[in-house]
């Protein structure tokens, strides 16, 4: 069988890695626009049911070397007040951990990992899918250089679309779907070197979407000097409508974002001074997209940010991307002969549930109960019990649990994804 994968992203690499280890002998082609696959990016979460799926596939030593295992999430006020927390990973239950990685260490992971399985040439940079369409049982996919040179047309089984938000897979399935949907919110990234902090594994998180929300969490194990590589997101609510297409290394302006966070302070973290030593900053309108009635035909499919972006609320969308990898390797093994009826099933079993995940992000579930704070307490308080009742803390409990998906108990019964 012959598989052409459309992006070498998080979600398609994993999904190579997956195909190639429950399909042993197929033939299995990862294309990606990019003229050169570099480290890009800043933080990435891995929930424990996306950190079990790469574990599987083999690579939780270099997981563990790389990534920190984050211990806790802390939600406080502007001030440093501890709202709410909740342990995370092992510490919740889980047989994996949560980690905290930086994408492009991730990417770079799971890139050498596939050249390294699959063959040095199975992923072919600055190669872009110009136009697929099927015939038969066979995908045609006609292939271009990043300067628009015919590269000619390749044949494969099936064509899998792991090309983000901005997928030509997607747009070749659904032309008449239109621009992605903006929240009003944007947001500001970026990464520095500092003293941790708490634990020095949590993750900590002020403010909401209503206004203006940061959320700062250690990325890299400690430095000979003790020091850590710290991500950082700033969400700020705007009022002008985003003109440019999303990109995810556009560079941002500290000065737009720097006013917004004046004075917020997080258990020592300066949240200014903390944007300002940041070498490099970049800026992303938070959009997603519409669930789709269908995802894929016939031989065609969608995994990852293709498939389903969603707003990042709970530290899910990367984690997801690995899910469809995993499930979508195993539902082809189990559809052995008929690929397409494979197709159908993993999209029967993923779209559902994605789609709850996308829908419950958009609400953004604990701005309710974080605005009440700002609100009730706008110069900070003693003790979250004078602020709010225990049934209002409980809400920030389910929210949660909205949108990170899996009880500790339920991922830890689950069969393995793995193909014997």
């Amino acid at each position: 069988m012959g598989i052409l994968i459309v992006g070498a992203g998080i979600g398609g690499l994993t999904t190579a890695l997956s195909l190639h280890a429950a399909r042993a002998g197929a033939e299995i082609r990862v294309i990606d626009a990019a003229s050169e696959l570099r480290p890009l990016g800043v933080g990435i979460n891995l929930l424990p049911h996306a950190t079990r799926e790469l574990v599987e596939l083999g690579l939780g030593p270099e997981l563990e070397r790389m990534a920190v295992a984050t211990a806790e999430v802390v939600v406080m006020d502007r001030f440093g007040n501890r709202i709410w927390s909740e342990a995370r990973g092992a510490g919740a239950g889980y047989n994996w951990p949560q980690y905290s990685v930086h994408r492009g260490e991730l990417q770079a992971l799971l890139l050498a990992a596939v050249r390294d399985r699959l063959g040095p040439g199975s992923v072919q940079p600055a190669t872009a899918l110009a136009e697929l369409r099927q015939t038969g049982d066979r995908v045609l996919s006609r292939l271009a250089g990043r300067d628009g040179r015919d590269l000619g047309t390749v044949e494969s089984d099936l064509v899998i679309g792991a090309d983000g938000l901005h997928s030509t897979v997607r747009a070749q399935l659904h032309p008449d779907e239109g621009p992605a949907r903006w929240s009003g919110v944007m947001m500001w990234r970026g990464c520095a070197v500092g003293e941790p902090f708490l634990t020095g594994k949590s993750m900590m998180w002020a403010g909401s979407n209503r206004t203006a929300k940061f959320v700062v969490y250690p990325i890299s194990p400690p430095r000979e000097d003790g020091r850590v590589l710290i991500n950082w997101v700033a969400e700020v609510r705007v009022e002008e409508t985003v003109t440019q297409p999303p990109d995810w290394n556009r560079p941002g302006n500290l000065a737009d974002v720097l006013p917004h966070f004046q004075g917020w302070t997080m258990a020592g973290v300066d949240v200014c001074q903390l944007m300002a030593s940041s070498p490099r900053i970049l800026e992303y309108p938070m959009v997603d997209r519409d669930a789709l009635p269908s995802w894929g035909h016939g031989r065609v499919t969608l995994v990852g940010d293709a498939a389903h972006p969603m707003y990042p609320i709970g530290s899910n969308g990367g984690s997801q991307a690995v899910l469809d990898a995993r499930h979508l390797a195993q539902l082809l093994a189990r559809h052995e002969g008929d690929p397409v009826a494979g197709l159908a099933a993993y999209e029967a079993l993923r779209r559902p549930a994605t789609a709850a995940i996308v829908a419950a992000n958009r609400k953004f579930p604990m701005d309710r109960i974080l605005s009440l704070v700002e609100d009730r307490a706008p110069r900070g308080f003693r003790a979250i019990e004078d602020v709010l009742s225990a049934e209002e803390t409980k809400e920030i409990d389910e929210a949660f649990r909205s949108t990170t998906g899996f009880d500790a108990d339920e991922l830890n019964a689950r069969a393995s994804l793995s193909v014997r």
